[in-house]
């Protein structure tokens, strides 16, 4: 028996088990499906390329068949392992803008403004730069800027200036818009996810328990409260019970899908799949988005010192390998996304609607096909696309893929807004800055020329930078899963705390803020055990 039970050992998981155990009378339980984050490819920085594309650590899903994709699938890996996303992602902290929480909070979700959750972002962060109005130092999770950047960031930075955008030393302070380099969740020169964070220093905590390799099957609901959680662990189906309440913290992929395993979401869909309806909640699994995201590649042989796959490049990566090893410096503490920009796809926008990730590494299928040679490139995606998709169950099996359906590309304004996105990129490229390194764009993406040519180009290799998001959408209406305090509508004792609460998504990555939420989460529980 726990007072608290959190399901899912991502980013909320983590800061939600710190923080509610920091109260020794009160009892908490984590369960993560995944293993604990002791494979060395997760502390190593440049490890991200295996794990986005092995099963070690990763859920690997794939969505149904988009048809905005001429019938591709798109790829959604997800980390399964502590640290959830946050062990396996490209480490780039941004929070999004400030516009986006106003938001949020106009839309019936009073306490999320901007002003209100700027003192939880800066409550979480050691910012190596130190604090001022935007950033806060002393928090558990290290935020600081490359330790050891490529010389083809400061050339993409200068070709933006020469392209007629500001140089942006902050996109988390006062305004987002302008390229620059990014600050990255780094210490010592290795990750540092929210496990290392929030959850490895307090690991020691005798009312803190920690389960992984426990896969959550079914939250267990008793007229109208959540009482606890069936699981698999250790290949015995087993419960554990809640006084207080269920967290599920599980993602926006995998938290509707395990409400809607329970018997909570919409009916019909629940007698479609043989499922008793607990809790008939309209809302669940609907509103599913993601930042939909399209790339050019340059082939640059001459440029030896980005990470490509020559006999120079295996050279410079076992160099870089022993110098990670002995130092924690060098090549392998990159990110690959080292430096990248917020624009806006037209001078009337308000704000930037669209963001640029700059690799030094010749990236297309999300690592997952290998380009041979040296080169870099660029990716620019749609910070708030208007197309929603759902999360739908397979079947009651709780070890079955969800059906995930983004609906990429299913409004005709993502399509525009995302083709003057890749004409811009294009311009870019060009400048001078990187032209002059001698590098060609890669001929599939370089024949689109003509609108018709840059649409196809974009239905053909488009998918998402896995930031999928507002599946449990927080709000009052009668499609919102949760109120402004992650309470799920119509239940007790059990409130949703991730992504998938997410209105709308954020304009950028979106691990900060799943921190951030959780921070505020934290605060709102113990404000309600104290009630």
């Amino acid at each position: 028996m726990f007072d608290y039970l959190i399901i899912g050992g991502g980013s909320a998981g983590c800061v939600l088990a710190a923080r509610l155990s920091e109260d020794p009378a009160i009892n908490v339980a984590l369960l993560e499906a995944g293993p604990p984050d002791t494979n060395v490819l997760i502390h190593c920085p440049a490890g991200l390329a295996v794990l986005g594309k092995n099963g070690q650590a990763n859920w690997k899903f794939d969505t149904t068949v988009q048809p905005g994709l001429n019938g591709r699938r798109g790829y959604q890996p997800r980390g399964k392992v502590l640290g959830g996303s946050s062990s396996v992602n490209a480490m780039i902290y941004i929070r999004g803008q400030r516009e986006d929480y106003d938001h949020w909070a106009a839309q019936g979700c009073p306490g999320w403004s901007y002003d209100e959750v700027l003192p939880y972002f800066k409550r979480a962060e050691d910012n190596a730069r130190g604090a001022d109005a935007f950033h806060g130092s002393g928090g558990p999770l290290h935020v600081m800027d490359l330790a050891s950047p490529n010389r083809l960031d400061a050339a993409f930075v200068e070709a933006g200036r020469q392209a007629g955008y500001a140089v942006n030393p902050d996109f988390n302070g006062a305004s987002q818009e302008g390229v620059g380099v990014y600050q990255v969740t780094h210490k010592n020169g290795e990750r540092f996810s929210a496990a290392k964070a929030y959850l490895a220093p307090n690991r020691q905590r005798p009312n803190l328990h920690v389960f992984t390799g426990a896969h959550a099957t079914r939250i267990l609901v008793e007229r109208k409260r959540a009482v606890g959680v069936e699981f698999v662990h250790e290949g015995h189906v087993k419960q554990l019970r809640a006084t207080r309440e269920v967290l599920l913290c599980a993602g926006a992929l995998q938290s509707p899908q395990l409400l809607l395993l329970s018997g909570i979401g919409p009916h019909p869909h629940l007698v479609e799949r043989g499922i008793a309806t607990v809790h008939d909640l309209p809302g669940v699994g609907e509103n599913l988005h993601d930042h939909v995201d399209v790339v050019q590649v340059v082939n640059a042989p001459a440029l030896k010192e980005t990470l490509g796959v020559s006999l120079a490049g295996a050279a410079h990566i076992a160099k870089g390998i022993w110098e990670w090893r002995q130092q924690r410096t060098g090549p392998l503490t990159t990110n690959f996304a080292e430096a990248g920009g917020f624009i806006k796809s037209q001078p009337q926008e308000r704000t930037p609607d669209l963001q640029l990730h700059f690799a030094i590494a010749k990236i297309v299928n999300h690592g997952r096909t290998t380009l041979w040679g040296h080169g870099y490139s660029c990716h620019v995606c749609l910070l708030r696309p208007r197309s929603r998709g759902t999360l739908r169950l397979a079947s009651k099996d709780p070890f079955d893929a969800p059906l995930i359906d983004l609906n990429l590309l299913g409004d005709r304004d993502d399509v525009e807004r995302l083709m003057r996105g890749f004409r811009l990129m294009r311009q870019l490229l060009q400048q001078p800055a990187l032209a002059t390194l001698g590098g060609r764009e890669m001929p599939d993406s370089a024949q689109a020329t003509t609108d018709l040519q840059v649409e196809q180009f974009i239905r053909e290799h488009a998918d998402t930078v896995y930031h999928p998001a507002g599946s449990c959408r927080m709000g009052k209406d009668s499609f919102a899963v949760v109120d402004p305090e992650l309470r799920v509508h119509g239940l007790q004792g059990l409130r949703v705390v991730d992504a998938s609460i997410m209105p709308r998504v954020v304009s950028g990555n979106t691990n900060a803020p799943t921190i951030m939420i959780a921070e505020k989460a934290a605060d709102l529980i113990r404000a309600a055990q104290k009630a």
